[in-house]
């Protein structure tokens, strides 16, 4: 078996290619991993994607590795708190701007948007509701600076507005794929239908590495795409499978479908959980006792 990936040191620069670099941020946790990983591209100018926490600490060691380049851009893959609040902070001191999809409900589904405003149903991960990007990135928009070119992708399903930045046959995933777990889908922010639909989009275009918001690089991305579409087809068959005739909440469900799942994790599990009951419930598979919402109870037609 091949040796588990190296931690990286907290704030210190870790060069991953001649043109990218990463610094890890002081915010390990059963969420975040080792940390978020924040990437600047570029030798001579920089691009710097995901400043991470608005944290003291992060900033300094992140201006000690810019060490006075200039920054052309600031690209932010989402407006989760651990991804996206540092980004006008570290703009202010460098002299640039934030780029990003757009602010923390644009992307949503119809669905998800009627789930927001008709639901007591919220996201369960700290969303940055300040969050609005200087220049707003649609898909397949490119910031291109003398150092190189990004462009954006849209893959949304683990958050509405979340963007991978392709780099040559890289590409900067965020937490739409990470380097050490199948992300978190957690409605109405996240969406199991679109996260899918995001993937597939993501294979088959000659990629040949993955740089995720947390955990290690990916060398294999076409295999862990294909991985993370049979892991939703599992957990999906055993999601139906703990569904019976009489109604059952989603807790239950969960208890059920996710039986070795670690106590610290279950309320996680129980949002993808939600967001497989949803994408079942709008494909006619299942039927929801109440208008839906993370408190009906679930049932087989």
């Amino acid at each position: 078996m091949p040796s588990p990936p190296m931690k990286p040191s907290i704030g210190t620069p870790d060069a991953l290619a001649a043109d990218v670099t990463r610094v890890l941020a002081p915010n390990p946790s059963a969420m975040t991993y080792w940390g978020t990983n924040t990437y600047l591209v570029g030798q001579n100018s920089l691009v710097v994607i995901d400043p991470g926490p608005n944290n003291a600490a992060h900033l300094k060691a992140l201006l000690a590795a810019i060490d006075g380049r200039q920054v052309a851009a600031i690209a932010v893959t989402h407006s989760h708190l651990d991804h996206s609040p540092l980004a006008p902070i570290l703009a202010a001191e460098v002299g640039t701007k934030v780029w990003g999809y757009g602010t923390s409900s644009a992307g949503r589904s119809a669905r998800m948007a009627t789930l927001a405003a008709t639901s007591n149903v919220a996201g369960g991960e700290g969303v940055d509701l300040d969050f609005t990007p200087d220049v707003f990135l649609a898909d397949n928009a490119e910031i291109t600076w003398s150092d190189g070119t990004l462009t954006a992708l849209h893959t949304p399903g683990h958050f509405c507005n979340h963007l991978s930045f392709r780099f040559g046959d890289s590409l900067f995933s965020g937490d739409h794929v990470m380097g050490w777990a199948s992300t978190l889908i957690s409605p109405p922010d996240g969406d199991l239908t679109q996260y899918r639909a995001s993937l597939r989009r993501l294979q088959n275009i000659g990629l040949s590495r993955f740089y995720p918001g947390h955990g290690a690089p990916i060398d294999s991305p076409e295999t862990t795409l294909t991985a993370l579409l049979a892991h939703r087809k599992h957990r999906e068959a055993q999601i139906f499978a703990a569904l019976t005739a009489t109604p059952q909440s989603v807790t239950e469900i969960t208890a059920k479908a996710y039986h070795d799942t670690p106590p610290t994790l279950l309320f996680a599990a129980a949002r993808n959980a939600f967001a497989h009951l949803i994408d079942l419930y709008d494909n006619n598979e299942i039927s929801c006792e109440n208008p839906l919402d993370i408190s009906s109870r679930f049932s087989r037609k």
